[in-house]
């Protein structure tokens, strides 16, 4: 039987969870070049931190319930893009698909994903969106740090990639027309990263709504570069052939083009947000989770600490075979009953006890 080791608001978090925390966490660091010694010294450096995570993830699930947050169908749309990625469409191969590539059942896996989208919500709704700034406080921050906003000319895009690869002549037509239909879409007015996540086989790209990084001169082979470099913001571009592999067909819009030199505050006004909005989440965010954690029902068993806890929050470990049940005796039981009649005849001052056993008010 697993062992449990914390208990919050009536949900458990068990010790197996926090050992595959932490296998994930040097599988994740293992991931990033560390080994041997530097490895161990990363993954003791964030074990304190495992058990807050978990803790976190769980008080903020519980408060999107709380808040009635719903999610459902955007898991579906994202299992669903997942899967026509995958070019798979029997169910029960997709699945089995999911459980390779991620070591998760697919309802474990589709779990994982909805409790994470319930935890940017409550993070987007109870935190972020808190977190605002006055026009002049930005404008202060661009006039003093104007070095920052010096730039080449850049582009930027989003793509959508339909693939050719191994297909006939005749299913290479049928690729192109979907790609023109895609394009005619977009022209229309649909929502071009919504095209994106549907319908793009470039799976890096799709699920973020075919965003590419910031492009430069040069950054772009010859034939995109010439189709998209002087084009207006909301420019989407006709089918362009990929010939090198995977082979297909890029649609590209473009998102933005800034010219080079010192960007002007509206150009730059995002990034400016962005710049001081991080140094003020982490500590909203922190407080937020020290607010959930003072309303909780919340106990950690000895030797387990939560790197979060919440000042003067009492967590002290109740184990339920240490529970004595109050008893009373028979005669407690009868000496209480004697005085209550003994009570019930005395009169109570400014009151006189008739015989129909009322009393009227003096």
């Amino acid at each position: 039987m697993d062992e449990i080791i914390v208990k919050v608001n009536g949900e458990i978090i068990t010790r197996t969870e926090i050992e595959k925390a932490r296998r994930d966490l040097a599988g994740m660091l293992g991931q990033q070049g560390l080994r041997g010694e530097k490895l161990e010294q990363a993954v003791k450096a964030q074990l304190p931190d495992l058990l807050r995570n978990k803790i976190d993830t769980l008080l903020l699930v519980q408060k999107a319930k709380e808040l009635d947050l719903k999610v459902d169908g955007d898991i579906d749309k994202q299992m669903a893009a997942l899967q026509r990625q995958s070019k798979i469409a029997d169910s029960e191969k997709f699945h089995e698909w999911v459980r390779e590539g991620t070591g998760e059942s697919y309802e474990d896996y589709r779990g994982d994903m909805k409790n994470r989208m319930l935890q940017d919500r409550v993070v987007g709704e109870e935190v972020g969106r808190k977190i605002t700034f006055k026009r002049e406080e930005l404008e202060a921050y661009y006039n003093a740090h104007q070095d920052e906003f010096h730039r080449e000319e850049r582009v930027s895009l989003s793509e959508i990639f339909v693939s050719t690869a191994g297909m006939d002549a005749v299913a290479q037509a049928a690729a192109e027309k979907k790609a023109r239909d895609l394009v005619a879409r977009a022209n229309k007015g649909e929502n071009f990263a919504e095209l994106a996540k549907q319908n793009s086989d470039d799976a890096s790209t799709a699920q973020d709504g075919g965003g590419l990084p910031l492009m430069v001169k040069g950054d772009l082979g010859p034939a995109l570069e010439a189709a998209v470099w002087d084009k207006a913001r909301g420019f989407v571009t006709d089918p362009i052939p990929r010939t090198d592999a995977p082979t297909g067909f890029v649609i590209l819009r473009v998102n933005d083009h800034q010219k080079a030199g010192l960007a002007s505050f509206e150009e730059v006004q995002r990034e400016v947000e962005n710049k001081l909005y991080q140094p003020r989440f982490q500590p909203a965010m922190r407080a937020y989770l020290t607010k959930l954690r003072e309303a909780a029902f919340l106990e950690i068993k000895p030797g387990y600490v939560d790197s979060g806890a919440a000042p003067n929050k009492d967590t002290t470990w109740v184990n339920p075979a240490d529970l004595k049940p109050e008893t009373i005796k028979k005669e407690e039981i009868l000496a209480q009953t004697h005085r209550k009649h003994i009570l019930g005849i005395i009169p109570i001052p400014g009151t006189s006890t008739a015989n129909t056993g009322t009393s009227s008010s003096k």
